[in-house]
């Protein structure tokens, strides 16, 4: 079984006297059933699964009235199975192939009797279809690829290196070199395998990149059938969705849709974007004009990089010779890309939005995050040379922003460096983190404020 730290939302919300029913969503093959299932194992004692895919016949249950009483005798009938009241958990599956069953949950969570589940993919883009969503009956939880945590918990015997790590991180300390160095071999194999669970469960059985890669480019198709299948302007998304790879090739990595067609216009292709982070298949990392908080309010919509929901699904878009120099720290791929890819994926994961910063006064920070008030600049250096970063010191020397702290994930140990920069009068630390140590990095792991003495 794969562990997933979502499994712990999952019973944190059945432990809740007034629990309402839980929606998971998030993109194709990130596990959500699979998820489900494990946890309704364990803690029910009678469960109903109906999927909405595999059993089509099912929406005839949701076709009439929506009332409890109309629904409950018919569920258990076509189950065949007895409900037993505290001790059941409905699970549906595909919702969105059953728009009537959405709105039905109001009234069957008004009932009480029994725990409701739904999931289903790609369910941003296909609820307009939904009589009446059940606002206040509903809570949600988004399942991601799973995180480079995750992905050494699969590979096995690891759980001690993370915690060490992680209270180095805390500290703002230097890993042991054994542990470091076992890490960061680990990291390099999450660059090109991903999190996407049937991936990561055949690295784990074989160890076989090359099946691994098998698995990926299976996801792929499946993504491009849902854009066949769902989208609106199927020409407009696959195009976009084929083009990720490329753009985040370019030097500054911003999405162009003069590089689609010349005719391009950002008007005619905004839903398009829209449908593909809705689906959970791209992230969007929108450029802000400010590093000041609140972020949200500087976030341009016209101006973003485009990454794909998955690391490893763009390493397998990018070609089969990419895992192996990937794998032997050859810099003539480009390393910046992959790398940002999976910062872009980790930090949406871990709770914060994907925005970047750039300007031509000062130059472009790879991303920005946000605590309490306080901006936190982020460099993902891909390179040897990962001290050299002139638009970072940039942006510290801009005094009406205050910045005080910054973080450059690169491939050494951790080390803290302080300085005054040029035109400010307080101290600035820069902390020199291994890529790694991004999977610890969370919106209450910011520290609320940054005293470093001055040497």
């Amino acid at each position: 079984m794969l562990k997933r730290a979502a499994y712990e939302r999952l019973v944190s919300w059945k432990k809740d006297p007034h629990h309402r029913a839980l929606l998971v969503d998030g993109a194709r093959q990130v596990g959500k059933t699979y998820l489900v299932r494990a946890f309704a194992q364990r803690h029910y004692g009678t469960t109903i699964e109906i999927n909405f895919v595999e059993s089509p016949e099912a929406k005839a249950i949701f076709a009439g009235n929506l009332d409890a009483d109309t629904l409950i005798p018919q569920l258990s009938a076509f189950s065949g199975t007895a409900l037993t009241p505290g001790d059941t958990l409905i699970f549906l599956d595909e919702i969105q192939e059953c728009p009537r069953a959405r709105t039905a949950i109001k009234f069957l969570v008004e009932d009480g009797r029994f725990d409701y589940i739904e999931s289903g993919s790609l369910l941003g883009v296909t609820y307009e279809n939904v009589p009446s969503l059940p606002v206040g009956y509903e809570s949600e939880l988004t399942l991601y690829p799973l995180s480079f945590e995750e992905f050494c918990w699969a590979l096995g015997k690891n759980e001690t290196a993370l915690e060490m790590a992680r209270a180095c991180f805390k500290e703002e300390a230097a890993a042991p070199a054994v542990i470091h160095q076992k890490l960061m071999e680990l990291f390099k194999y999450y660059l090109i395998v991903g999190g996407m669970p049937a991936a990561v469960a055949r690295f784990a059985q074989t160890r076989d990149i090359a099946q691994v890669q098998s698995v990926q480019k299976d996801i792929l198709k499946l993504y491009r059938a849902d854009i066949v299948k769902y989208a609106r302007n199927k020409a407009h998304v696959g195009a976009i969705f084929d083009a990720i790879p490329a753009e985040l090739s370019k030097k500054n990595k911003r999405f162009k849709l003069s590089d689609l067609a010349k005719s391009a216009r950002s008007e005619r292709y905004e839903s398009d974007f829209i449908w593909l982070a809705d689906a959970g298949v791209a992230i969007p990392c929108y450029n802000v004009t400010e590093l000041v908080a609140p972020l949200r309010l500087n976030r341009q919509h016209s101006v973003f990089k485009l990454f794909l929901c998955d690391t490893g699904l763009l390493v397998a878009m990018l070609g089969d010779g990419v895992p192996f120099k990937v794998l032997q720290g050859e810099l003539d791929i480009n390393w910046g890309a992959i790398l940002e890819n999976a910062f872009a994926q980790m930090l949406t994961a871990n709770g914060f939005d994907a925005l970047y910063y750039e300007k031509a006064k000062h130059g472009e920070i790879d991303f920005v995050v946000q605590k309490s008030g306080k901006v936190v600049p982020i460099e993902a250096k891909s390179g040897r040379i990962f001290r050299a970063h002139v638009a970072l010191d940039n942006v510290l020397r801009v005094k009406e922003w205050g910045l005080d702290f910054a973080y450059v994930f690169c491939r050494e140990n951790t080390t803290v460096e302080v300085e005054i920069p040029e035109g400010r009068d307080i101290q600035c630390a820069i902390a020199y983190m291994p890529w790694y140590m991004l999977a610890f990095l969370k919106p209450d792991t910011l520290p609320d404020s940054f005293v470093v003495e001055l040497p």
